[in-house]
């Protein structure tokens, strides 16, 4: 009997698992809509779009509130104290700025509430009136915080700015909503000196540092200006509080400002009730939220993705510990060595991240297992591979005792790096690849969820949900949203193609905004009003729907270009698979259509490329000079034509030449969006020799 159970009931238990695993639950159901004709989808749980998940609460400013009054003893925010800046020299010779850096230092909801509240009444007795805008120019930071709720509860709108914006977008940026107070930082208010005879509008500047640099007050043109320290304008308020004057749904929360991939950047029109529509759908996507979970902010705040999540956390309890990209971990740039980096200090279960930072992390992690070689390598790779048979296969191997054994023996430093509690992520901004998708899910032991949003739907969209273990794809649509798929005939995507309808992806919803801020034009053109009052936002991507419901991005119109004999190239699409090399840190494709092939421009990883040089005997000046070697370009384009077939991309698809740069591209260098997506046109006008060269080389 015993030989029976095992040799045939437990196989035809184990058979009936997989196969009922294969079967993927329904998440997105078609629903009716109007407007133009098209393929739409909704959230599987709500028929109708989900607009406020907390009953009485229509605005930001009520939900903070309500947030505050209900957890007012537990930890809301937290910032480490800098204990001193040190600079630290290379092997190089080269000498770096770090930083040392405390323990967190925490502020209750009912502390935050009181400050919120406080500065609020400063800003009145400044003489920031309720029908002025002010903006927040900075780093993401919990005063930044602080000052958003504040401006929420005066129904004042806040206009966000990227801390790296440059002169120019900056100039328009202010200029354009007429700012009458700006609130930045130390570094920020250096960039408002270098314009100050430039902005029409300013009067006043509140600095987040409490002490203000003597350049200020003797700045050109400067002397118009009132400049206060953030903790003189909450002492001002809190010695002379004034009852708040709270918003309604409809009012104007933020004007967003987008770091723009082309040309100058567009404000972006958010109500209370866009923004809320958000929260609220996220709210009913990700499993167990409490107050236990501890969020890690160090994305701009600028951008929709944190914007959205900090407005979110504090709805759930949880605490919002504060970083930046440059001190995220021990290893980072900014980190005096031997100290803690802010993950593995403040050990979150939440955070958020772009595609790009992902990467860098599936690198870093390959870079150490790599060096370490021998046995520790051997028993990486099979750990991996036995993991990722599992979560392909059988549902026994993916939650069962051999995952908790590779886990504790091998995977447990890896998450160490991010103080080993991660629990969720969500990857938003730009697409994430499969392959990295894979390697943080299996390395950090916690799901990666793919959002897909836009500052345009108030990052709302669609989102992968806890359970949901494929990759390449965002997600059914959020509660919040309908998506819908439109017919692009001139791109050959139509929601007849089989196996899956495809089309350019159109959001509909409470979340999508009003429109852009002094450009009628452009709004009439991208935002559309249909016959039953939804508001409808046109994305320009392509996506198709798989059977289950979930959305896969596939392309983008601005990205397609037909070559010299008809073929196209999706530039995206391509980048995507390229960039998993090792020896790409970033990568732009470019086609041009009087010529039948396309190029690439590579920005080189460093480390990766020194250590192959060093593999192979080759002598390099630095690392410009091993740039431009030849035996490294054919290095680099091997792996991008290995990578390429792997993903089994067309001929034409492939570069056929690249050129090797070794400066990386930051939103400093203003090649790359805050966000790292690539300025196309920027980038093009900068290495146009380079490019110009390469199709002219034999």
């Amino acid at each position: 009997m015993g030989a029976y159970i095992v040799g045939v009931l437990v196989p035809l238990v184990v058979t009936l698992l997989l196969r009922n695993s294969k079967n993927r639950k329904k998440r997105g159901l078609l629903v009716d809509v109007g407007g133009e004709p098209g393929f739409a989808i909704r959230n599987y749980r709500y028929a109708t779009p989900v607009e406020t998940a907390w009953e009485g609460v229509t605005t930001l400013a009520e939900l903070f509130e309500y947030s505050c009054k209900k957890y007012c003893d537990k930890k809301l925010l937290g910032t480490r104290r800098l204990i001193s800046r040190e600079m630290e020299a290379s092997s190089d010779g080269r000498s770096f700025e770090k930083l040392h850096l405390g323990d967190y230092e925490w502020l209750s909801y009912s502390q935050a509430f009181e400050l919120v509240c406080n500065f609020s009444s400063g800003l009145v007795h400044l003489g920031h009136k309720r029908e002025e805008r002010v903006a927040i120019f900075a780093d993401t930071c919990e005063e930044w915080f602080i000052a958003l709720q504040a401006c929420f509860r005066r129904n004042v709108t806040v206009v966000t700015i990227y801390a790296s914006l440059g002169e120019e977008a900056l100039c328009y940026s202010l200029n354009e909503t007429e700012v009458t107070t700006v609130i930045c930082g130390q570094k920020e208010l250096k960039k408002l000196v270098d314009i100050s005879g430039q902005l029409d509008t300013v009067k006043r500047i509140v600095v987040m540092e409490n002490e203000i640099q003597s350049n200020a007050s003797t700045a050109t043109g400067y002397s118009s200006w009132t400049i206060s320290s953030f903790s003189d304008v909450e002492k001002l308020g809190r010695e002379n509080p004034v009852e708040p004057d709270l918003p309604l749904a409809a009012d104007v929360a933020v004007i967003m400002y987008t770091s723009g991939s082309t040309g100058l950047p567009k404000g972006v029109i958010m109500t209370h009730r866009n923004v809320l529509a958000t929260a609220s759908a996220v709210m009913t996507i990700v499993p167990d939220l409490g107050s236990k979970d501890v969020y890690l902010a160090y994305l701009p705040l600028a951008h929709i993705l944190e914007l959205a999540a900090e407005n979110f956390i504090p709805t759930i309890g949880g605490s919002i510990g504060y970083g930046s990209p440059l001190t995220l971990t021990d290893t980072s740039n900014k980190i005096k060595t031997g100290t803690k980096g802010d993950a593995s200090l403040l050990r979150p279960t939440l955070l958020a991240a772009v595609p790009a930072i992902l990467d860098r992390v599936r690198d870093g992690v390959r870079k150490k297992v790599n060096a370490k070689g021998g046995l520790a390598k051997k028993l990486f790779d099979l750990a991996y591979a036995r993991r990722l048979s599992a979560i392909k296969g059988s549902w026994f191997g993916a939650w069962g005792l051999e995952r908790l054994f590779w886990n504790f023996l091998v995977f447990r430093n890896v998450r160490a790096v991010l103080g080993g509690r991660i629990r969720f992520i969500l990857s938003g901004g730009a697409p994430l690849s499969g392959d990295t998708q894979r390697f943080i899910n299996i390395c950090l032991g916690a799901p990666i969820a793919q959002g897909y949003g836009l500052t345009e739907t108030c990052a709302g969209g669609s989102f992968s949900e806890y359970d949901d273990t494929s990759v390449g794809r965002v997600g059914a649509p959020l509660p919040c949203s309908y998506i819908k798929l439109i017919d692009w005939p001139e791109g050959g995507y139509r929601i007849t193609d089989s196996p899956m309808p495809r089309g350019e992806i159109v959001v509909g919803g409470p979340n999508v905004t009003i429109g852009y801020f002094k450009n009628e034009e452009k709004t009439k053109e991208v935002y559309k009003v249909d016959e039953r009052g939804m508001r409808w936002f046109y994305t320009g991507d392509i996506g198709q729907f798989h059977g289950d419901g979930c959305l896969e991005i596939i392309d983008r119109k601005k990205d397609i270009v037909k070559l010299q004999h008809g073929e196209y190239v999706s530039l995206g699409k391509v980048e995507a698979v390229l960039v998993i090399s090792p020896y790409v840190d970033s990568i732009m494709v470019h086609a041009d259509p009087f010529h039948s092939y396309c190029v690439a421009l590579v920005v080189a990883a460093q480390a990766a490329l020194e250590d192959w040089a060093a593999a192979h005997a080759i002598q390099f000046v630095d690392f410009s000079d091993l740039c431009i070697k030849e035996e490294t370009i054919k290095e680099v384009y091997t792996s991008l034509v290995k990578a390429a077939k792997a993903a089994r991309l067309e001929k034409f698809e492939i570069p056929a030449k690249i050129k090797l740069l070794p400066e990386p591209w930051t939103p400093e260098s203003g090649l790359v969006t805050a966000a790292l997506k690539l300025k196309r046109d920027v980038i093009r006008k900068t290495f146009s020799e380079d490019l110009a060269k390469l199709y002219s080389s034999s």
